[in-house]
């Protein structure tokens, strides 16, 4: 991309992030910021961490060890007599607001339609009128292709248009930062572009994003910076055409010689 990243102090700052469910160790010591603008794939074999890493990211899991910095605020914990404590439900609520994720499976709401899926944050979280909501929402729609769908609840949409909803449900909520955790792993093959054309133009419109995925061309092409992940840790990271045709570590030679 030649598509400038921020050269102000990052939006987000991952200090020494890691995670343990019980004897499992899945993140070891993650320091990664990213700037404003920015769009970073992480890559890296199944079980590396990359969805553990986005869940601490918006707490939706909450790391162990280490702090999470949005815009110069501690997400998910703050200072109570020089301990860090989690955040009131509400307040997390709000932090999260300023977040979006795309899960790999979807998550939408089946009974609501599509335009409802969209409204059902900012109504329900930032207290949006059910009118400006839905201008908002039929515009995004539009914006993913989808303007014709509003009214389709999600068991008549296929994988890909599934997938948009949740893309318009995230940017429904204006984030700082979008996570996409392999968006197009559930997906049938043609119709992976479909989605990652979306989030093309959501690079190139300036959105910042955090992006788990297997997708290769998709890194070429998109991204800034290419992160690899093994066994927990960041193993190598730079921009995609050093990361991805000329690899310096040996772990990350073998993990793309299985894919290119």
């Amino acid at each position: 991309m030649t598509r400038p990243p921020s050269t102000d102090r990052p939006l987000l700052r991952l200090c020494g992030i890691h995670k343990r469910f019980g004897d499992n160790h899945v993140l070891r010591g993650v320091d990664l910021d990213i700037a404003a603008r920015e769009v970073v794939c992480l890559i890296g074999p199944s079980g590396s961490g990359k969805t553990t890493l986005l869940r601490c990211v918006n707490h939706l899991e909450v790391p162990t060890e280490g702090r999470a910095i949005l815009e110069g605020e501690l997400l998910g914990q703050y200072t109570h007599r020089g301990r860090l404590v989690p955040l009131p439900p509400r307040e997390l609520a709000a932090q999260r607001s300023a977040i979006g994720m795309v899960f790999q499976h979807f998550n939408l709401f089946g009974h609501k339609t599509a335009l409802e899926n969209v409204i059902e944050a900012p109504t329900q979280v930032r207290g949006v009128s059910r009118k400006e909501a839905v201008g908002t929402a039929t515009e995004l729609l539009r914006r993913v292709g989808l303007a014709d769908k509003a009214d389709a609840y999600p068991r008549q949409l296929s994988g890909g248009q599934k997938q948009r909803v949740a893309i318009a449900r995230a940017l429904a909520m204006s984030p700082k930062l979008m996570l996409f955790d392999e968006p197009t792993s559930a997906l049938d093959p043609e119709i992976v572009g479909e989605v990652l054309d979306v989030m093309r133009q959501l690079a190139a419109d300036g959105m910042t994003m955090l992006v788990a995925t297997h997708e290769m061309t998709f890194a070429r092409d998109v991204a800034d910076r290419v992160v690899f992940m093994d066994g927990g840790v960041i193993v190598e990271q730079g921009p995609p055409n050093q990361v991805l045709t000329a690899p310096t570590h040996e772990r990350t030679k073998r993990f793309l010689a299985r894919l290119l």
